[in-house]
């Protein structure tokens, strides 16, 4: 399988700014879909890069989240998936490492999993980083550099209520 982005591209790809606009928390207000609730935010960064924040909530099982960072691949309908903080609501096996756990976890974008033919951002680590849906809202923040226009309220009020 063809790489679509090499460890330096995803490398660079997380660090650049990721502006929110001004009425981000309205626009990722989760909403109801079958059996979870969903929103995603379509943006660009600093560099021009298309990005896409997907949240999705189970409605039955608190533990069962996902917060994806991707990006739109240049000149195709594409979405690259760079990050994702999961649950801890399955087990997962990074397939070329053969090592399984049951643990809440982050996927990464790497070369080598695009290079065996698996999805992109297969190989996961698991982590303490987060318990809660919030928490993995908190680590997609700090991990991929985004950006919070000027709010008095402070920087995480769209939590409340979700």
């Amino acid at each position: 399988m063809a790489v679509t982005y090499s460890d330096r591209e995803i490398s660079s790809l997380l660090q650049e700014r990721k502006p929110l606009p001004d009425n981000w928390r309205k626009r990722l207000r989760l909403r109801p879909r079958r059996g979870h609730d969903e929103r995603d935010l379509e943006f660009t960064g600093g560099a021009g890069s298309a990005f896409r924040l997907i949240l999705r909530q189970s409605k039955i099982n608190p533990l069962d989240f996902s917060i994806v960072l991707g990006v739109r691949v240049p000149q195709t309908n594409r979405l690259f998936r760079l990050r994702r903080c999961n649950g801890k609501s399955h087990e997962h096996t990074n397939q070329i490492e053969n090592k399984t756990f049951y643990d809440f976890h982050v996927h990464m974008a790497t070369e080598r999993y695009q290079q065996v033919g698996a999805r992109e951002d297969h190989y996961a680590e698991p982590t303490d980083r987060y318990s809660d849906f919030r928490g993995a809202m908190n680590c997609m923040i700090n991990d991929a550099h985004f950006e919070f226009p000027s709010d008095p309220q402070g920087e995480f009020g769209f939590f409340e209520g979700v």
